[in-house]
């Protein structure tokens, strides 16, 4: 066993990732995980106390990749309008690519997230304060009127959680569905304009 590699939490999370595409997540231990990183299974646990902390640690860098996009949309300057509608097709678009390019990864991640519940709902929150933040920008820009704005995100977060939410993935493959998406979001984005200003 070669125990002088420098083992980061982050190299140990990639080999999951790998021992879970290769054995399913029902049969991938821990000590299949040390032996493809050529450690002992204690190396791995000084990182991760648990199999279930590991579990949760690549639930959340699963979901941190998928945000990364998003928070770069979030933090853009430019029309909120516009940044509130490429930030809601990024997110339905990173979650179609992730079905249809890997189904049975996705399928392992679904189970991962719905056992990491308080790190699922800390991603919600941070997805809610993207929108929160763009929708403030609007308002600043007199594009939106909002009267509450974390409200109104989670309002927005929650009417388009059919494109977005894994329970809806069969329905993905819809071929209306890029019309319903397109429906949706012009009505979202006429409720939330600001009236024209009197002159």
């Amino acid at each position: 066993m070669n125990e002088t590699l420098v083992l980061t939490p982050e190299r140990i999370l990639e080999v999951t990732e790998d021992v879970l595409r290769r054995f399913g997540l029902a049969k991938a231990t821990v000590v299949d995980v040390a032996r493809a990183l050529d450690v002992s299974h204690g190396s791995v646990y000084r990182h991760f106390p648990s199999k279930a902390s590991l579990r949760q640690a690549v639930a959340k860098r699963w979901l941190d990749q998928a945000n990364a996009p998003l928070e770069k949309i979030a933090e853009a300057s430019g029309p909120a309008p516009a940044r509130l509608e490429r930030w809601l097709r990024t997110m339905f678009s990173i979650k179609y690519k992730k079905v249809c390019d890997d189904p049975e990864m996705f399928a392992t991640y679904l189970v991962l997230a719905q056992e990491a519940c308080e790190v699922v709902k800390a991603h919600k929150e941070r997805l809610v304060d993207q929108v929160a933040h763009i929708l403030s920008d609007g308002v600043k820009q007199g594009a939106f009127q909002v009267a509450d704005v974390k409200a109104s995100a989670r309002a927005v977060f929650d009417a388009t959680i059919r494109f977005h939410h894994p329970a809806h993935s069969e329905e993905w493959s819809d071929p209306a569905l890029s019309e319903r998406i397109d429906a949706v979001l012009a009505l979202l984005l006429r409720g939330l304009e600001a009236p024209p200003r009197k002159r």
